[in-house]
């Protein structure tokens, strides 16, 4: 059996490379995110590493043509698939469900439709519940998507949400929150303790959005903080991630963040991710639905609802224009 790695910018790249000096046969072992080499590397930039095998012994002794001219092998497909990440079963089970005469050179819409029939139970949906709270890693963008929805429901909906800052420790965020508050018109509540947060819960509006602090979720006060939401009915919790994350390290998260009792996932950074593929493969194994897929900085409009087709694109590589599309 030959081995070859490839690092290049692109999953597709690295595939296209392969079949190009391997042949057809090739095989997809793993593919990841590694950080690239060189002085990119050291700015943050990443790349992809795929690693494909060939049989020699087996494609010299294959036929030249499939004994079933009608029924084209689905080998391929499923090793395209796995390069973008998928799973190996879910790659197979995507691969069965295409018509035999599309498994060659299947189009990104034709793979999206396959997709999003397995991607169901990934895709949140677009009901809200009174009381939204975000939690997660320092830096994972909780504030800006805490007010992109604000600003999206006002605007669309003419619904004003409250905006509640349980968040001390981080005085920019919590500045940051109150400006969003102010452009957008909303209700703005600072909640200094678990005793304020408590409060503000039974006090509140009816409509209300928590940011909480990025801080270890073991520590004592986020421990406090997770409480006060337990037990409530009318509360649903929000892990944000970024969508570059590996699936390791996101298992990592969700068992840490276990205490908040996480509902929904939030993917932001959609737009920096090589793949998010190993993520939501991850996602539909833990039951854990994408509640959003965050595109971009600015407010409010890189904030899109996760949908079964959208969460298809993104897996696919199709790019937020796709998301746009899709809207």
């Amino acid at each position: 059996m030959q081995l070859k790695r490839y690092r290049v910018p692109t999953v597709a790249e690295a595939l296209f490379r392969a079949r190009a000096e391997m042949g057809p046969d090739a095989l997809v072992l793993s593919t990841r995110v590694v950080r690239a080499a060189g002085v990119r590397g050291l700015v943050g930039a990443r790349e992809v590493e795929v690693t494909v095998a060939i049989d020699r012994d087996v494609s010299e002794r294959r036929p030249a043509c499939p004994p079933d001219r009608h029924e084209p092998p689905a080998a391929p497909l499923v090793a395209r698939l796995e390069a973008g990440g998928l799973d190996p079963a879910l790659a197979r089970e995507i691969a069965a469900a295409l018509p035999a005469r599309q498994r060659r050179v299947a189009s990104p819409a034709a793979l999206r439709r396959a997709l999003v029939s397995t991607l169901a139970p990934v895709a949140a949906g677009d009901d809200q519940a009174s009381i939204e709270v975000f939690v997660g890693p320092p830096g994972a963008g909780k504030t800006t998507t805490i007010a992109k929805i604000c600003a999206q429901e006002r605007a669309r909906r003419g619904r004003r949400m409250s905006l509640v800052a349980a968040d001390a420790y981080r005085v920019g965020a919590m500045e940051q929150l109150k400006l969003y508050a102010e452009i957008i018109g909303s209700p703005f509540v600072v909640a200094r303790t678990a005793e304020d947060l408590g409060r503000a819960l039974d006090e509140g509006p009816a409509s209300m959005l928590v940011d909480t602090a990025g801080r270890s979720p073991d520590d004592r006060a986020s421990r406090d903080l997770f409480a006060t939401f337990a037990g409530r009915d009318d509360v649903r919790t929000h892990l944000v991630m970024a969508a570059g994350t590996m699936p390791a390290e996101a298992e990592r998260l969700i068992d840490r963040y276990a205490d908040a009792r996480p509902q929904r996932v939030v993917l932001t950074r959609v737009d920096e991710a090589a793949t998010v593929s190993p993520l939501v493969t991850l996602l539909r194994a833990r039951r854990l639905p994408v509640s959003y897929l965050g595109t971009g900085q600015r407010v409010p409009e890189d904030l899109h609802r996760a949908t079964a087709p959208m969460i298809a694109a993104c897996m696919l590589g199709e790019g937020v224009a796709a998301l746009e599309a899709l809207r």
